[in-house]
């Protein structure tokens, strides 16, 4: 299994390095595309619509996010959509946590399909416009993510339960995630910030990392975004979870192998793509 799970990761790395780092950001971008047209196949599958009717889906995502390129989205500042996106997450992340597994399931297949689309497409576009801010930028929202996650799992590791009396933060959606998991991950985002704004000295500022954006408007904006988001990647995590828990599916798929599904490698990025632009387009609309 780890041999497999090494193998994906080089063949992952080859094909998106050289697209992430080309000089324009056309081939990147048309590469998440199909990983979020993947994305939607699995989310298809994982409520209940398989064969064509799951690959309908994928292949709606991929041209619903086609359309949103070709007409000129990708470029446009759209702080209005991603305020909007932005509190759609926090308050319908919050109320799909409270419902649990049971609500889920009680939702009609229809708007838990939806759901799926219109999130995806929004990633799609987020990860895209983030590109388009440039490397840097990007770069600094998925370290934040992977940070997050690392630092969760070696605290959670070391001091799961033992600072809360055992207390799970959902034990009913993922039993092993604990409290101290959270504050780990949190901790670890907060230290990636302070080391990137400290070699992003010399950047342009339309093109700084998130952390040296958001320090620009002061230490507080800094502490309570960074935090804010390591926050709402966990809720991303925990929402697929409840997804895979509602079908009964360990992984989304296994297209990817030793890893899962692509829904299992980007779940936290759904959220956190489009509230850092959220932030980032709030700030400057402040500035």
């Amino acid at each position: 299994m780890l041999l497999q799970r090494v193998i994906t990761a080089l063949v992952l790395l080859a094909i998106l390095l050289p697209a992430l780092f080309a000089s324009s950001a056309t081939p990147f971008i048309a590469l998440t595309l199909a990983f979020i047209a993947a994305a939607a196949w699995e989310w298809a599958r994982l409520n209940g619509i398989a064969g064509a009717g799951a690959s309908l889906t994928g292949l709606l995502c991929a041209v619903a996010c086609a359309v949103l390129w070709w007409s000129g989205a990708v470029e446009r500042p759209l702080p209005l959509l991603w305020a909007v996106a932005g509190a759609l997450w926090v308050l319908g992340g919050v109320w799909l946590l409270k419902r649990g597994v049971g609500g889920w399931s009680a939702l009609p297949r229809g708007p838990r399909w939806l759901i799926g689309v219109v999130m995806l497409c929004l990633a799609w576009l987020a990860i895209a416009q983030a590109r388009r801010v440039g490397i840097n930028f990007l770069l600094s929202v998925l370290v934040l993510v992977w940070a997050a996650d690392i630092f969760a799992y070696f605290a959670g590791r070391a001091l799961g339960g033992r600072l809360t009396g055992g207390r799970k933060l959902a034990p009913a959606i993922s039993p092993g995630k604990s409290w101290e998991g959270v504050w780990g991950g949190m901790l670890g985002v907060l230290a990636v910030a302070a080391v990137w704004i400290w070699a992003d000295r010399t950047s342009a500022p339309d093109s700084a990392s998130l952390y040296t954006q958001l320090h620009a408007a002061g230490l507080l904006p800094l502490l309570l975004g960074a935090l804010f988001l390591a926050a709402m990647s966990v809720i991303g995590d925990l929402i697929e979870s409840l997804v895979k828990r509602s079908a009964g599916m360990k992984d989304s798929s296994q297209l990817l192998p030793g890893h899962g599904g692509v829904l299992d490698r980007i779940d936290a990025l759904l959220p956190t793509l489009p509230l850092a632009l959220m932030l980032v387009s709030q700030l400057r609309g402040a500035a």
